[in-house]
């Protein structure tokens, strides 16, 4: 059984260039709620610790998007650095890319004001369906 994420907690937190605070627990929190309502099987196969990793990995992707936004960069390489993580452990990295899509639709529907990070995530599931597609 998979075990839950342990060592430094994930953000809970992410500030935009204009100083609003994004509370990544939330949205990483509804997030999840849909993906499980997509993947139900997924209890099954990773128990309650999967839900802790969904939390986690989607507040890491959140806060790395809103870094991004801000002018930081390094989105994609913590994103491609995920994806082999997680290939490695035979999580289908189609999932990731649909979870990806759906915090950018999460994002846009509880913040219009702030495109960029929504974006991002959208731009990272399309990166992760070409890497699986081939060259």
């Amino acid at each position: 059984m998979t075990e839950p994420p342990s060592g430094a907690p994930a953000p809970v937190t992410a500030e935009l260039r204009d100083g609003e605070q994004l509370d990544l627990r939330a949205l990483a929190d509804e997030i999840c709620r849909r993906y499980r309502n997509e993947f139900p099987d997924e209890q099954a196969r990773y128990g309650d610790a999967g839900m802790a990793w969904c939390l986690h990995d989607n507040q890491h992707l959140l806060n790395w998007a809103v870094a991004e936004s801000n002018g930081y960069g390094g989105f994609e390489r913590q994103l491609t650095w995920l994806a082999r993580v997680l290939d490695a452990r035979d999580f289908p990295l189609e999932r990731l890319a649909r979870d990806l899509d759906i915090a950018a639709t999460v994002l846009n529907e509880m913040d219009t004001r702030h495109p960029g990070p929504p974006e991002i995530l959208a731009d990272g599931a399309r990166l992760l369906r070409s890497r699986a597609s081939g060259p």
